[in-house]
This record gives structure tokens, sequence and C-alpha cells, in this order.
């Protein structure tokens, strides 16, 4: 059977930089697999975002979030069909920030689907930097995805010291206690920079499996978060940093910017969230930007892009 793996994690917190190590690391050993990006959003940009992967060895598929909650399932299982017919040895599925961990679990379980796929390692990626002020809503989230992992990965702990990783461990057992989760976490934390990680900390978390532990669903159907697009908006990287400052220090509720702007004879590629502006120069790419967040006032972040 094929394996399934589930890298979670809020927005922006590093899922697709762990999966470009993490991916490189199974096709080192030899794997066929599959990468499945489950986007919050019309447009799926972290698929570009891995497109350097894609080859015999590994096939990218995207799943995009405009759509209603039953029309998104069936795209998800019918892609998964699909994959399962290649003969793969993995798969990965990176949803977005923004998923229900149930909804995995139960599409798996279904026909054909059960036949073919059997459960890998569920991993949870959490920035070090959690803020003290998130929404009901989003502590939901983060603990939820925690909840299920076999291993949780710190990102952003270069130059962090054990005060903060001890900060963040004790932030994702308070949300764990909030929804009604017994569980609590301590060994199950990897937090050195990822940089240092070698082929064995990869073996230990493609093996870390899953647990099954229950707690009070609260996620609301009607959950405040949105994302707004941005389509060929002719600005250069000066610019298009200056703005993501702007939103960050003025818009509380936006996660996560991300997309692309053309310069030159390529592409400008931004991935920013709060405490992070990353900018860098790619061959290929779409004139996108998308900014996601919650409880947000479209007309005032129209405003950061206006041509005015």
């Amino acid at each position: 059977m094929i394996k399934i793996d589930l890298i979670t994690g809020f927005l922006g917190s590093g899922k697709t930089t762990f999966i470009l190590k993490y991916a490189d690391y199974l096709l080192r050993q030899g794997k066929r697999i599959g990468i499945l990006e489950n986007d919050y959003g019309a447009v799926n940009v972290d698929t570009m975002l891995l497109g350097g992967l894609e080859g015999d060895n590994c096939i990218i598929e995207s799943v995009a979030g405009a759509c209603d909650a039953d029309c998104h399932r069936r795209r998800f299982k019918t892609k998964l069909i699909a994959l399962g017919m290649l003969g793969l040895d993995r798969v990965i599925i990176e949803p977005s920030g923004i998923f229900d961990i149930d909804e995995f679990y139960d599409v798996l379980f279904e026909e054909p689907l059960d036949r073919w796929y059997e459960r890998g390692s569920v991993i949870s990626v959490v920035d070090v930097n959690l803020p003290d002020d998130l929404s009901d809503q989003s502590e939901y989230l983060l603990a939820s995805q925690c909840a299920d992992s076999g291993v949780i990965l710190l990102s952003k702990t270069d130059g962090r010291n054990a005060d903060n990783i001890a900060r963040a461990v004790s932030r994702i057992n308070e949300s764990l206690k909030n929804i009604g989760c017994k569980r609590q976490i301590k060994d199950e934390i990897i937090s050195k920079p990822w940089d240092t990680f070698t082929d064995n900390d990869y073996k230990e978390i493609s093996e870390c499996g899953s647990v099954s532990e229950n707690f009070v669903k609260t996620l609301k159907e009607d959950h405040g978060y949105s994302s707004f697009y941005y389509m060929n908006k002719h600005i250069g990287s000066e610019r298009l940093c200056g703005i993501c400052r702007e939103i960050f220090k003025n818009e509380h509720g936006v996660f996560r910017i991300k997309g692309f702007v053309k310069e030159n004879d390529g592409f400008i590629r931004v991935n920013a969230v709060r405490d992070n502006i990353d900018i860098r120069h790619i061959d290929n790419g779409q004139e996108i930007i998308i900014v996601i967040g919650e409880n947000m006032d479209k007309e005032r972040i129209d405003h950061y892009f206006s041509d005015n």
C-alpha cells in the first residue's frame, strides 16, 4: 500500500519549505512520490514553489479551494484516486493552513482509497514565534493540527533560545487543553534548525506515525478566513517589500502574503509573514499576489495595491 503523509500547520508556518527538504530526502532514498497541494484560494501558488521537484519520480498535483466544501471534497478524492493509480511509494499532502484534519481522515477511509493507502506520518509545523493573541478559531486550528501529530516541528528556531522553545511548547499545550484534548506535548517536539537535519532525522520523521486524540470540534463554518487576489500588478521588488511591511504593520488580521510579480526577464517571488519577508528572483511565475488572513477589510487591503 501507499503510505500517505499529512504535513499540516497554520498559515505561514513553513510547511512548503519543509516539504522541499522532506521530498528531497525521499527522492534520494529512491522513492517515487506524489505531492498533493491543497491550497486555500483559487490559485495554488505553493504548487509553483514546489515545481523544481517535479520529474519522473515526483508527481505534483493541486486542489484549489475556491469552491464549496462538497465540491472541494470531491476534487480532493479524485486527485488521490489519480495518484493511487500511479504505483507511487508515498504521497505527501500539504493542506492549507486553514484545514479541518477530520476531512483528511474521512476521505482516506472511503472506497477505493482505503484499498490503496495506509497512514504514514502526520507532521505538524509550528512557528516558534506564536503570538499571544490568536483568535479562538486560530487557537482551535493550532491545537487540532497538533493533536494527532506523530511529531511537531518548530520552525524559524535559528537564534532562538531555550526559553523561546519552552514558551512555544507551553502555548501548544495550552491550546490543546482549551479544546478538551488530554494530550500534552513533550518529547514529540523537534526544535533544532532544519538546516542541521540529517538523513537520520528525516528517517525518524518519516516513521513517526500519528496518534488518535479526542477533542471538542469548534471550527465554525463562517470562520472569517479569506484570501484576496491581485493580478498583473507591475511593481518591483522594492515596492513589493514596502507594501508587505505596511500591511503587516497596520493590518492585524493578515497572516501571509505570497505570489509573484514580473521584474526584468524573470519574476520576483514573495513569501511573507509578519516577522519575515522573503523576496527572491526566479525564472518562472505568474503575476499574482495573494493576501490571506482573518476578518480582513478588503477595501483597506485594496488600497495598498492601488496604482494611485
